[in-house]
Formats: structure tokens, C-alpha cells, sequence
């Protein structure tokens, strides 16, 4: 089967936002090696639900090879039981921190893998992206975006922990963002 998106391509640009109206499930996903955020929401005729929302934590004491193993089965185990038809994941911020950084791209490659194996399409925010599409602002401080994913998805509470959050935030750019055309896999 030949995800939709393929087929979207080829259509005009009006199609293209009668596309974005459709109902559709996004998995966020925070990338990282010590806790990976993932949130599930729903976006139907431009409103957004939240379905679910949780964090990975790999163990710290695991040989390397085995945190990697666990993010993969766990984004998988994720796709299997949400079904979304989309994956929307965030682009690798490098810090200072060498070490970090290598290990952040190292799941977000596993997490890459699996969203492929399983024909998915894929979509990457860079950390701008996210902020301007949740907050309006694209240096809009952690706080105030966590508290836009509130808002918008009319919650009691900024979702727990932050990577959760972030993760939402980052379904929720996926949402007003129409970036249909520049899929970042090519099925």
C-alpha cells in the first residue's frame, strides 16, 4: 500500500488543505537516549484531541546497545497500538555536549528505522519550528510552550514530564503545519 501521502503529492494545493481537514493521528516524538517523550493526538477538521502521552526511560545502568534496542521496540510498540499515520519528530538541537548529541541522533535514527519499517511517514520539526507553530513566538521559552500544548489541548495540567510535553508540542506543529509536501522519507 502506498501511504497517502505519496498520493497527496500529486494533487493541488487546495487539495492539499482539504487533506489537512481529514481526520488524522500524529505520534510526536521527543528524541533521546536517557527518556524519549512520545505524544499521541488526534487532528479532525482542525481540531486537536490528546489520545495519550508518556516517556521512555531507558536505564542507565543497560549496556548502550540495549537503550537502543529499547527505544526502537517501544516506538514500534507505540505505532502497533496507536495506529497514527503519521510520525512527527524533532530535529537534533546540538548543544554543547558532544556525547549527548551523538547519543539523541543515535535514537533518532533507531526511532527513523522503525517509523520506516513500518511504512509510516515521517515529518521533522526543527526546535524553531515547534515553538513558532505552539507558541507563536520561535524563542519562546520551555515554560511557555508547555503551557500552549495546555491550552490547546484544553488539559487541567502541563502534561508530565517535559519530554511528554514536548513531545505533544511537537504532534501539535505537525497539525498547523502544512508541510505535506516536504516529506522527509521516500516512500
Amino acid at each position: 500500500m502506498i501511504p497517502i501521502i505519496n498520493r497527496l503529492s500529486r494533487l493541488n494545493k487546495c487539495s492539499i488543505l482539504c487533506f489537512a481537514m481529514l481526520p488524522t493521528k500524529i505520534l510526536g516524538i521527543d528524541p533521546g537516549f536517557g527518556r524519549m517523550g512520545w505524544g499521541v493526538i488526534a487532528n479532525s477538521k482542525g481540531k486537536q484531541n490528546i489520545i495519550s502521552f508518556g516517556c521512555l526511560e531507558t536505564n542507565p545502568k543497560s549496556p548502550h546497545e540495549a537503550r537502543i534496542s529499547q527505544i526502537y521496540h517501544e516506538v514500534l510498540r507505540l505505532i502497533s497500538l496507536y495506529k497514527p499515520h503519521v510520525v512527527a519528530l524533532e530535529e537534533l538541537f546540538f548543544g554543547s555536549n558532544i556525547t549527548t548529541a551523538l547519543k539523541v541522533g543515535e535514537s533518532r535514527g533507531v526511532i527513523m528505522l522503525a517509523t520506516h519499517d513500518q511504512k509510516i511517514p515521517l515529518f521533522i520539526y526543527k526546535p524553531i519550528e515547534v515553538k513558532m507553530a505552539v507558541s507563536g513566538y520561535g524563542r519562546a521559552e520551555k515554560s511557555q510552550v508547555q503551557l500552549m500544548v495546555k491550552i490547546i489541548l484544553k488539559l487541567k495540567s502541563i502534561p508530565k514530564p517535559d519530554d511528554a510535553a514536548d513531545a505533544l508540542a511537537i504532534a501539535l506543529t505537525h497539525c498547523f503545519s502544512y508541510k505535506l509536501s516536504k516529506l522527509k522519507t521516500s516512500y
